[in-house]
């Protein structure tokens, strides 16, 4: 599966990675108290006293294994997500994502008991969500199983998966409640998302074939004669050139002023990276 066009980390992932293991070193070696490492976790009971923790909690790991854990989930979905949604969107999705989940586990906590708990993995499940969103049919492999499985799929079975594992083994040391919040917490936003699309969807237009010179160059589009529109077979299993080909189509199809701005930084990006290849 490639991640990103050049299966470069991206700037965000990378710093999110970056920002979590400085953090693990500093909680092990520097800061060792007990209290701090309280005061940064998040607890449904003292949440709303202590509302740093909605975030600080992300960045804080109960040891090595739980963070090499979520930071491998970080970049195998991160970093595509990050190409296709742009990076300032994509950060602000992240973090959108594992507040989500802190809510979502205050709001629980006013029905059924709901423990302390630490990590990125709500917001990560969230990354996963998009992925699965934006490339439902790519194919991964997930050790041990030794069948790829669709992004689709994988999602689904791992919000199943903690779903049950909240009710049989509640007492596990894993946050599994906050993780669905984390899921649910982006799928709403991409519900969101379509619906607002379709409210404000302009009224169809003449199909013409548009050829791009550079996203957000101030030239006019230059226009080649019109012709039919042949469907491009996408290649779900390369999510990038999937994308490059949905983004071609929109321009066909509505013209270059309709891409949104992490559209036109994803086609920068990917022209940045063929001229660098040749």
């Amino acid at each position: 599966m490639k991640s990103s066009p050049s299966y470069r980390i991206t700037p965000w992932v990378a710093r999110i990675i970056i920002a979590n293991a400085v953090v693990l070193l500093l909680l092990m070696t520097l800061f060792t108290s007990r209290d701090l490492f309280q005061a940064l976790q998040f607890s449904p009971l003292t949440a709303l006293t202590r509302p740093w923790t909605f975030v600080s909690y992300m960045f804080v790991h109960a040891g090595l294994l739980h963070l090499l854990a979520n930071m491998l989930m970080l970049f195998v979905f991160g970093t595509a997500v990050e190409s296709r949604m742009g990076s300032r969107n994509f950060l602000l999705y992240y973090l959108f994502c594992g507040v989500g989940a802190a809510v979502f586990s205050l709001m629980l906590a006013t029905v059924m008991p709901v423990g302390t708990f630490v990590g990125a993995s709500g917001a990560i499940l969230g990354v996963a969500v998009a992925f699965a969103m934006f490339w439902p049919d790519a194919e991964l492999i997930v050790f041990p199983i030794p069948v790829p499985i669709k992004a689709r799929t994988l999602v689904i079975g791992l919000v199943v998966l903690d779903v049950i594992g909240s009710r049989l083994w509640p007492n596990d040391g894993i946050a599994h409640l906050a993780h669905v919040g984390g899921a649910l917490f982006g799928y709403l936003f991409f519900r969101a998302q379509l619906l607002s699309q379709r409210s404000a969807a302009a009224p169809a237009r003449t199909v013409e074939r548009v050829v791009m010179v550079q996203s957000g160059s101030a030239e006019p589009e230059r226009r080649t004669p019109v012709t039919p529109m042949r469907p491009r077979q996408r290649i779900e299993s390369d999510p990038v050139a999937a994308e490059v080909d949905r983004v071609l189509d929109k321009i066909s199809e509505k013209g270059i002023s309709s891409l949104t701005p992490a559209e036109r930084t994803f086609l920068d990006e990917v022209a940045k990276q063929k001229k660098q290849d040749h």
